[in-house]
């Protein structure tokens, strides 16, 4: 009992008064008070971390934190350096019972001059957001976010791949339902987190093709639904027919759409783009597709390229027609395909060539500058750390 009570008052001395301890020991009420000032955040230098950064691969890795904000009483709350990554939840969560779930991703990456930049982090706030409202869980400042994002990578940065091994520090933002409910309605209670791990780069190597499937015997998404959000259940519909996919020798799968099963939709986890021999960057617009900030970003860069972007529905049969075609995310920007499967059918494309693009190429190599510094960012994409 004697020690008990002197680590009780020991804890409320270091509450008190300040006392510095470890990074990663510090008190919840210590990372909170931190958390409202980023000035006070300790300073870690990029890349300090003793890592293989060339062989993370893109799995889970713990770092110092995440960070946490609750929504309550209809507001939402302060934020708070988290070290352990676990979460205490009700049993009769929303997000558990229910689906309310929306999650994104987002990378940091160091640039030549030992700075970090967050790439296009407004983005992912504003698609959060649409993706929230869809399912009724409370909208985020857009500008906190990306503050957010910003403090839970300065706590990290040791964690953030050094300029040159073409890794980066990923993000992922979750915002759920954490309040109870029985009934289906509505949670009074959400939480959002943003957790942080380093990734490697994901072609290191290059960009080679794949062959894509196209999955004919399963929906992505249903017309009217909630195609276009990143709601955390999208994903898991997708985890049968991707495995079955891989099972059967294909990297990746395409969807086409619910309603004709005659359109194409997107890719498992990535959307499509499709470059003419006549330089248009072609990639189909429609409501049960997911709003890629990566597709987004490169037909930016089409534009500037001088090339023509064509948001219209693709019937598959077209798909053999594309001088190029590719798969864009945030993960990997961009995979090239070289073939399709559909039925009984193998649509090679650009003669089922083992080499990526010239036009997916150009467009993979700006992006990638971009976002690591060695290109001007004259669209203003990215956020300083």
């Amino acid at each position: 009992m004697a020690f008990l009570g002197f680590c009780i008052l020991l804890l409320m001395l270091i509450n008190a008064q300040g006392f510095n301890l470890p990074h990663g020991l510090k008190t919840s009420h210590q990372r909170m008070a931190s958390s409202s000032s980023a000035t006070s955040l300790e300073a870690y230098a990029a890349g300090a971390q003793n890592l293989d950064w060339v062989n993370l691969g893109f799995e889970f890795r713990q770092t110092r934190s995440h960070i946490k904000v609750v929504y309550k009483d209809g507001a939402w709350g302060p934020s708070e350096l988290v070290g352990e990554p676990y979460i205490k939840t009700h049993i009769a969560a929303t997000a558990l019972h229910y689906g309310q779930a929306v999650f994104e991703g987002l990378k940091a990456m160091t640039h030549p001059d030992g700075s970090v930049k967050i790439f296009r982090a407004d983005e992912n706030a504003k698609r959060i957001n649409r993706s929230a409202a869809r399912i009724l869980m409370p909208e985020f400042p857009e500008e906190r976010f990306v503050e957010l994002c910003k403090e839970v990578v300065r706590d990290n940065l040791d964690f953030v791949p050094p300029y040159g091994t073409g890794g980066s520090l990923y993000l992922r933002p979750l915002l759920f339902g954490s309040g109870p409910r029985v009934g289906l309605q509505p949670a009074d209670e959400y939480t959002l987190l943003v957790m942080v791990m380093p990734v490697a780069d994901y072609y290191p190597g290059g960009p080679q093709p794949i062959t894509a499937v196209v999955i004919d015997d399963y929906d992505r998404a249903a017309p009217r639904g909630v195609g276009e959000c990143k709601v955390a259940g999208n994903y898991a519909a997708d985890m049968l027919p991707n495995i079955m996919a891989k099972k059967a020798g294909f990297p990746i799968g395409l969807y086409l759409d619910a309603k004709t099963n005659r359109f194409v939709e997107e890719f498992s986890t990535s959307n499509f783009l499709g470059v003419t021999a006549d330089g248009r960057y072609r990639t189909p617009d429609s409501p049960t597709i997911l709003k890629s900030i990566t597709n987004k970003s490169l037909m930016r860069i089409a534009e500037d390229e001088g090339l023509v972007v064509d948001r219209t529905p693709i019937p598959i049969e077209d798909v053999a027609g594309f001088a190029e075609v590719a798969a864009c995310g945030t993960a990997v920007v961009l995979t090239p395909i070289n073939k399709v499967v559909y039925q009984d059918k193998v649509m090679e494309i650009n003669g089922a060539s083992k080499d990526i693009g010239p036009v997916t190429q150009k467009l993979y190599n700006r992006m990638r500058a971009i976002q690591y510094g060695e290109e001007e960012d004259k669209f203003g994409w990215t956020f300083q750390v």
